[in-house]
């Protein structure tokens, strides 16, 4: 008779072996473990200070005179803390060209993105939830219409605006911003709004939901990410843009980025106005980004994890 073979301890009182979890991990697990740590956030914060680097540095030179500019850099300043004044940004206000350059600047973003965001909006919904003829057609032409780039679009829309007589007119370049803004409104926001559990719309309609109130009452809010997210792209454009701004907008009437262009030339006479004047502009951006930040962060997240 054979005989039978012993079990080990672990199986005849029924307790699993345990194992220990670093020996189960690579030699790159590990490493990557260990950089997780202390190390990986010390060497986040420099890449995070080296980027901000070059708007601490623009923040203090605003806060300089024209002649300490010009003499030395913009750390000089924590050697001699009595160079900073506001007195940079008085001129700004006072100075004409680029108060109103700001309140052009407003003037074509505000719309551009509002029509965007609006516009892109329903024909997202309508592309993902309504049927009408030739849809997925029209879907197609729409994602084509994403590699088309901004200057084959220059001349041909110049000759119709002026044709029109909108050239040269802040109606120009917020419809032009409107109209090369939409293909990637509409692409977005249709595919953010195709996640959306049919069964949900369908609860909405047995309870006498129109398109309208469905629209406004369930996809509106279920898109918020997307739309905010859409909404900062679509502003940051719009606000730093120059090349539409430089052929489309009035002289009379320059957005800033033209007027800083312009100032430039005489950069030896108004680096005073300069500097504030570009941070002003670039400030503006950064404080609509981190305004929205979590709405952004959601949007750009949205649909990773079902």
């Amino acid at each position: 008779m054979s005989t039978p073979r012993s079990t080990p301890t672990s199986t005849r009182t029924g307790t699993p072996k345990k194992l220990d979890p670093k020996a189960e991990q690579s030699l790159g697990a590990r490493i990557a473990a260990r950089l997780g740590g202390g190390v990986m956030r010390v060497f986040l914060i420099l890449v995070a200070l080296f980027w901000i680097m070059p708007t601490i540095g623009l923040f203090l030179s605003s806060l300089r005179g024209p002649e300490d500019i010009a003499a030395t850099g913009w750390w000089k300043i924590f050697t001699a803390p009595s160079e900073l004044t506001f007195d940079n940004y008085q001129r700004l206000l006072d100075n004409s060209t680029i108060t109103g350059s700001l309140l052009s600047t407003i003037m074509i973003t505000v719309p551009s993105t509002v029509l965007v965001v609006v516009i892109g909006s329903l024909a997202g919904y309508a592309f993902a939830w309504m049927d009408f003829p030739g849809r997925d057609w029209w879907f197609l032409l729409v994602v084509g219409l994403l590699v088309v780039p901004v200057q084959v679009a220059l001349i041909p829309v110049s000759e119709l605006f002026g044709t029109i007589g909108i050239f040269e007119t802040t109606l120009g370049v917020v419809l032009f911003h409107t109209a090369f803004g939409l293909p990637f409104a509409i692409f977005l926001l249709r595919n953010f709004f195709a996640e959306i559990p049919r069964e949900l719309l369908e609860a909405a309609r047995l309870d006498g939901a129109g398109e309208i109130r469905l629209f406004t009452r369930v996809v509106m809010p279920l898109g918020g990410p997307a739309i905010a997210s859409l909404g900062i792209f679509q502003f940051l454009w719009v606000w730093n843009d120059m090349l539409v701004a430089l052929i489309f907008a009035g002289s009379d009437s320059p957005p800033i980025t033209v007027a800083l262009q312009q100032q430039v030339r005489q950069f030896g006479n108004n680096i005073d106005v300069l500097a504030p004047g570009a941070f002003v502009s670039m400030i503006i951006p950064l404080v609509v980004f981190f305004a929205f930040q979590r709405q952004f962060v959601s949007g750009v997240m949205a649909g990773a994890v079902k």
